[in-house]
């Protein structure tokens, strides 16, 4: 595969009413747009990494907006500094922050219609979005997310308390790094880097660690957020917000450690049918890691494939 670096898209600042100045990337296609795409990225990483699927996507007639989250990237806000969402209802408010992207897009292509993608961190401010602000999206994908619940997540919940009456909220949380990316880093036999579990391609985990804005551990707050992002969507009352017909991607790999080799991503697709959900797809990639997108042929191409497909069928309703 071609290892060149795309151009990053054209680059905005966009004041969310939630306090932000969020860094917002826009790709448009050379006519009108079949469909927009909002793309919401991972924890400790940022928008201008999907510069080369919003190129792709343009050249297949759709827009498409990545901004960088609260905590993350260029993103600036009074009370979010770089690794923390907000000091008080950081959850809430990144979610508010992604109805300001859809705003701008629905009047920058008024009539088109929305489809939203998150990535890992990315899934869960993307489903919490559509519980909220989902009625009229075409659709939502959910890919490389766990929203498992259990006896685990309540015991972080604890050591994260614990840790905060320790240290206090704004230090980067050792309970968290434990648990996720240091875990992560020993599911990949005789790995190269401690990111490998990211995907199989060495370019891309290279310039990743290369890369100031990415990989860093996120404050004991973040940690607290990102967790009531997974208890709040895990909830089945919540779920049953989902408008039903509201058409759901869920993805991930069979070899991502995040996702316990993809049996969480069928997990959720399970609790969005029960729950009311009419219109869900699961695909695991196999062999992939925790980035598809970034991936080595041909696991990128099987979620390429599937993620124009998918936007196919909702452009088609």
């Amino acid at each position: 595969m071609s290892h060149d670096r795309p151009a990053l898209p054209d680059a905005s600042v966009l004041d969310s009413l939630t306090g932000a100045a969020l860094r917002l990337y826009r790709s448009r296609p050379a006519g009108r747009p079949r469909l927009v795409l909002l793309i919401l990225h991972g924890l400790a990483e940022h928008a201008g990494r999907y510069a080369r699927v919003m190129e792709e996507l343009a050249a297949h007639g759709v827009a498409s907006y990545a901004h960088d989250q609260r905590g993350h990237g260029s993103t600036t806000a009074q009370d979010a500094p770089l690794r923390r969402f907000a000091s008080r209802h950081g959850a809430s408010k990144i979610v508010r922050d992604t109805q300001a992207v859809r705003l701008r897009a629905e009047a920058d292509h008024p009539g088109i219609p929305i489809v939203v993608l998150g990535h890992s961190m990315g899934g869960l401010v993307a489903l919490n979005f559509a519980r909220t602000f989902g009625s009229g999206l075409a659709g939502l994908l959910v890919w490389n997310s766990n929203f498992d619940t259990g006896p685990s997540v309540a015991a972080g919940r604890l050591a994260l308390r614990t840790e905060r009456a320790l240290k206090g909220s704004d230090v980067a949380s050792a309970v968290f790094a434990r648990a996720t990316f240091e875990s992560w880093a020993k599911s990949v036999p005789g790995a190269r880097t401690p990111v490998d579990w990211l995907t199989h391609d060495a370019t891309v985990v290279d310039r990743y660690i290369a890369d100031p804005l990415c990989g860093w551990t996120p404050t004991v707050s973040m940690a607290e957020d990102v967790i009531e992002l997974i208890r709040a969507a895990s909830r089945e009352t919540n779920l049953a917000d989902l408008p039903r017909e509201l058409p759901i991607h869920c993805l991930g790999g069979s070899e991502d450690p995040a996702t316990r080799g993809g049996a969480a991503v069928e997990r959720l697709a399970e609790r969005l049918r029960h729950a009311g959900s009419r219109r869900v797809e699961t695909l695991i990639v196999r062999g992939a890691r925790h980035e598809t997108l970034n991936e080595t042929e041909p696991m990128r191409g099987r979620a390429i494939a599937a993620l124009h497909a998918f936007l196919a069928s909702v452009s088609a309703d």
